[in-house]
């Protein structure tokens, strides 16, 4: 799993054009339709915590967790503006530990796409199953669709300019390994008129919503929905992003008007 290093610097310049706000609200009401309106929530591969600091604004008790130190720089500096209670921890997502259960785990910006092996994502989906979620918690998490992959990013080109920095994002779809390579080139502002160039290659995977099924459950998690991305319908053949909603199940399997438990 690579973590972003260069980029981390300019990565919210370049993601300026992503409705992180409404993301956010669409999360928070994902979370609510199962009585999970506060309470500890972990936010896994957070990047720079955009969307940590947001869901702390919305009232959750933050937890946010990288594998990219440089990332996490950001999202400190974020959280020293925002002077938001939030918790940041620098570790693996494949690994990932806490000390006690949160009411939900959130995964977005196409984090688990990183996960390159399915036993991987098991062991993600089954370490949340069995030992970090509250009974009747969620876990949500959105993924980059195969259909995404094949038919809009693979063979092609992105890049932009701008005074703090610039970019060249060239993709290159495997469908037979359906691993979608990043090659970026970056040139990053230091001080007047000079730029630093770094290069970076990331590696996502495209999973078949059969896959996904499958795999939450044999974590143990039950599958809720997989929903074509910030809609309540049913993901498509050519839905570009999607939004799985599992949840452990609950003791009192009739606590809550969803499943889940107000507390």
């Amino acid at each position: 799993m690579e973590a972003y290093t260069g980029f981390a610097e300019v990565y919210d310049l370049f993601m300026d054009n992503v409705p992180y706000e409404q993301w956010a609200e669409y999360i928070a009401g994902l979370l609510g339709e199962y009585g999970i309106r506060d309470g500890l929530v972990l936010d896994l591969g957070c990047g720079t915590g955009t969307m940590t600091e947001l869901l702390a604004g919305a009232g959750y008790d933050m937890i946010g967790i990288d594998c990219s130190e440089e990332m996490l720089e950001e999202a400190l500096e974020k959280r020293e503006a925002s002077r938001q209670d939030i918790l940041y921890l620098c570790q693996d997502m494949r690994e990932f530990e806490l000390y006690g259960t949160v009411r939900a785990i959130v995964c977005v910006c196409d984090s688990m796409n990183y996960i390159l092996e399915e036993e991987e994502v098991l062991g993600i989906l089954t370490s949340a199953a069995r030992n970090y979620l509250d009974y009747g918690g969620l876990f949500i998490f959105d993924l980059n669709t195969e259909y995404k992959y094949r038919e809009l990013l693979g063979e092609q080109t992105i890049a932009e300019n701008r005074e703090e920095g610039s970019f060249i994002w060239e993709n290159y779809y495997d469908e037979d390994a359906r691993i979608n390579e990043y090659q970026l080139t970056l040139f990053v502002r230091e001080e007047e008129g000079l730029y630093r160039k770094y290069e970076e290659n990331h590696y996502q995977k495209a999973y078949s919503l059969e896959t996904i099924q499958g795999l939450v459950e044999r974590s143990g998690l039950k599958l809720l929905h997989i929903y074509d991305a910030f809609t309540r319908e049913p993901a498509r053949e050519d839905s570009e992003r999607v939004y799985v909603v599992c949840q452990r199940e609950a003791l009192d399997a009739g606590a809550g008007e969803n499943g889940g438990k107000d507390r």
